[in-house]
């Protein structure tokens, strides 16, 4: 059976989703395949996610576009984005209504697995800090590490959630929407071109 299918059908945290606020099951949303340009490494699906079974089908994901400059059919051709979290379902819900953490089960089982059916991908986007650990082993704040984007530019480009809750975190750092956000959308469209 091929890795996507393998992976669609995983039920591993089947019983700590039930035990979450939202008692959900899993729902591993897939999106990559061999050949991408770009991979979105980012931090688990979203409940909006979780219900279409597209990863970014909510307002971050909209940002998020905007942040690359491209559009939604370019953002979701599987050969040029992969879209790979560091879990692939939805963690679920804590009592106080925020996103529990990616378990860490989910990239123990599949990361390495996954990376190497995506293969080399000429550029990598790093959104928050799980992502940002794992690819680049790094364990600072995810504002220092976005700070150093130009220490991972060309090949990665670390990045803020683009939900609709950091806008706080934008006000407060306008050097990212000044000085990454262009560096990244040229990178993009010269990976893409």
């Amino acid at each position: 059976m091929e890795l996507p299918t393998r992976l669609a059908a995983c039920t591993l945290c089947a019983d700590r989703f039930a035990a979450t606020e939202t008692g959900h099951s899993p729902r591993p949303v897939v999106w990559f395949r061999p050949g991408a340009r770009i991979l979105v490494a980012s931090q688990a699906p979203g409940a909006r996610a979780h219900k279409s079974g597209r990863p970014f089908t909510d307002p971050s994901g909209v940002r998020l576009r905007d942040w690359m400059g491209v559009d939604e059919a370019t953002f979701y051709d599987r050969d040029r984005l992969a879209i790979v979290p560091m879990a692939f379902c939805f963690p679920g819900y804590d009592a106080k209504g925020s996103d529990r953490p990616p378990p860490k089960l989910c990239a123990q089982t599949w990361r390495d697995e996954v990376m190497d059916h995506v293969g080399e991908v000429p550029l990598v986007l790093l959104i928050v800090g799980y992502a940002q650990s794992w690819h680049l082993g790094t364990r600072r704040s995810v504002t220092a590490t976005v700070a150093g984007w130009r220490d991972f530019a060309p090949q990665a480009f670390p990045l803020p959630h683009p939900s609709w809750r950091n806008t706080g975190w934008l006000k407060k750092n306008p050097w990212f929407e000044a000085e990454v956000l262009p560096a990244l959308r040229a990178r993009v469209m010269e990976v893409l071109a």
